[in-house]
């Protein structure tokens, strides 16, 4: 099956320096607005902390939500709608670990800049579980757990509960909220406010900041290394003009999804790290294409110049290039539109990739097969 009658010459060459300040438009424009927001919107899988995501059964404003919240002592709270009804949301809390210094640590340090060094001692050692991590501390005197708190927060000890431990108001359990206990108590204020019928859970996930960090980092090494990777195949597939020319390429396809979903302030998750790594194999499969047909009519046509010869092979593999990416794209079209807000930003960035892959193996792997043989000449 062929779009393209043979013999048609589309001038594809011509446009080659108009391509090139367009794709540095959409460059400029993506770093334009990862500046704008701060960075890339990190989900809960790279930014690390606990997201609750709710279904009310009425459309429901985001002020009343974090209203209801402001009940709680949980710190630094964020509300995001999820859905396209207003119904559905995204509660977001950070998860804190102790870094340098345990929980413990931390707890004494609060305690000891409200109430003094000899007020209190420590009587057990931290502990971690499904609940957070936890310690247990005697006063001298009777105290308040309200006060105790206060000060736990003020020391930057966020999403800290304390419990009387039932020995005259003397004795306390301070535990760094675990992500049951976060969800629950979301579950108990959105239940305070809007009743236990008027909404859902749906879900719950939750990963520590270290392992946040850790994820993101390998993320990053996966997309950087297959792009390389990718390049070194052509070049010994093919010539090492065409090697650059293809992680050029692919490096260009990766900056201008990243670029789209800054844009549209959509969350980096481990779904678009897929995405990015599908849209280098899928972006590198149609460069060989072309480069393969380069390579084979620059040895049948060797009278033509090599501008001539790449006219003739992307016009040549334009069917092809045209029923592949068309029916890969319908194909996401229908997962964007009907897969759901959890792989909304997966769909879009494979929409945009698959694109941008196809006029890249056109305007910017070629290019460099050309801008090479005109260093040469010069030399």
């Amino acid at each position: 099956m062929e779009l393209i009658k043979p013999g048609t010459n589309f001038d594809f060459v011509r446009f080659f320096k108009y391509a090139y300040t367009f794709s540095l438009a959409l460059i400029l424009l993506g770093l334009a607005s990862f500046w704008y927001h701060g960075g890339p919107n990190y989900g809960v899988d790279f930014a690390g902390g606990i997201v609750v995501h709710v279904k009310f059964v009425q459309p429901t404003s985001i002020a009343d939500i974090r209203q209801a919240l402001e009940a709680t002592d949980i710190a630094n709270v964020t509300v995001q709608d999820f859905g396209q009804g207003g119904n559905e949301f995204l509660i977001r809390m950070p998860m804190v670990e102790s870094a340098a210094e345990g929980f413990s640590d931390q707890v004494q340090k609060g305690l000891s800049a409200k109430f003094g060094d000899q007020t209190f001692e420590l009587r057990r050692g931290e502990t971690s579980g499904a609940s957070g991590m936890a310690v247990q501390v005697k006063f001298t005197q009777p105290n308040n757990a309200a006060e105790i708190e206060q000060a736990l927060v003020a020391a930057g000890l966020a999403n800290v509960t304390v419990e009387d431990f039932g020995r005259g108001g003397s004795e306390f359990v301070i535990r760094e909220a675990g992500t049951a206990e976060l969800s629950a108590k979301v579950q108990k204020a959105l239940s305070a406010k809007f009743g236990d019928q008027a909404f859902e859970v749906r879900r719950v996930e939750a990963v520590g900041p270290k392992v946040g960090s850790e994820l993101r980092r390998k993320a990053l090494l996966a997309v950087l290394f297959s792009t390389v990777m990718m390049g070194i195949f052509i070049a010994f597939r093919f010539e090492p003009r065409f090697g650059v020319g293809a992680a050029v390429a692919l490096l260009h396809d990766v900056v201008i999804t990243a670029g789209a979903l800054s844009l549209m302030n959509m969350e980096f998750d481990l779904t678009v790290v897929a995405a990015l790594l599908t849209i280098v194999g899928f972006s590198v499969n149609d460069t060989v294409i072309v480069c393969d047909r380069i390579r084979e009519n620059m040895r049948k046509l060797r009278r033509e110049s090599l501008a001539e010869i790449i006219n003739r092979s992307v016009n040549e593999t334009l069917s092809r290039t045209i029923i592949t990416t068309g029916t890969a794209v319908l194909v996401i079209i229908a997962l964007f539109f009907l897969g759901g807000e959890v792989i909304h930003a997966f769909a879009f960035a494979l929409l945009v990739g698959f694109t941008v892959g196809t006029y890249s193996s056109i305007y910017v792997a070629s290019p460099f097969v050309l801008l090479f043989e005109k260093r040469g000449k010069r030399r």
